[in-house]
């Protein structure tokens, strides 16, 4: 797992732009981790640096029900690393690790009016998930909380601001994540000195 192929540098390596998006054919993708299961701080990756920064604390009690981070080497329409939600995480990760995190389908949402999309996904180590296959076998309730959340999350300072949309099988997911990375390639590689 994240076999980085760099040479030793006395600069601090920016996963973000060293990790592939893939890591494994493509079903197992490498994950950042920003913000841990039951977390009201949002952490975020700084893109340029790769620092983990607090974004925000939370408007409310309302803490994020999955594992949430970014995937290397992608752009999301909303102008930053495609995001992630990693499901039925028993043991609290650590921000800032990188997890193995095989893909089960995605979440289309709009937030502010941009393009933000979901991908949801399972750790690829963990036995205790690999029936999970699709979204669906996470049951309903995952996708009535997960729509809750989404919509709910900014509610207190800006109401009605997020849309979930439909979710999206495993072909979909990939496709979305084959798009963020071509858009990485095309639109923010050539920034990086």
């Amino acid at each position: 797992m994240a076999n980085i192929d760099h040479q030793p540098s006395k600069y601090m390596l920016n996963l973000l732009h060293v990790l592939p998006p893939f890591a494994e054919g493509e079903s197992i993708v490498n994950a950042i981790v920003e913000v841990s299961t039951g977390s009201i701080n949002k952490y975020e990756l700084i893109t340029e640096s790769g620092q983990l920064k607090l974004d925000r604390v939370g408007y409310s009690s309302l803490s994020y029900p999955f594992t949430y981070g970014a995937i290397p080497q992608t752009w999301d329409l909303d102008n930053d690393p495609l995001d992630i939600e990693i499901a039925n995480v028993t043991e609290p990760l650590v921000p800032g690790s990188v997890v193995e995190a095989r893909v089960i389908g995605a979440m289309k949402f709009v937030d502010g009016g941009e393009v933000d999309d979901k991908i949801i996904a399972v750790l690829a180590q963990d036995k205790r998930v690999d029936h999970i296959k699709t979204v669906a076998d996470l049951g309903e309730y995952f996708m009535k909380e997960t729509k809750y959340y989404w919509e709910n999350y900014k509610a207190l300072k800006k109401p009605g601001t997020g849309a979930v949309g439909e979710f999206l099988g495993v072909d979909d997911a990939v496709k979305i994540i084959r798009e963020s990375a071509a858009r990485y390639e095309r639109e923010y590689k050539p920034r990086l000195v």
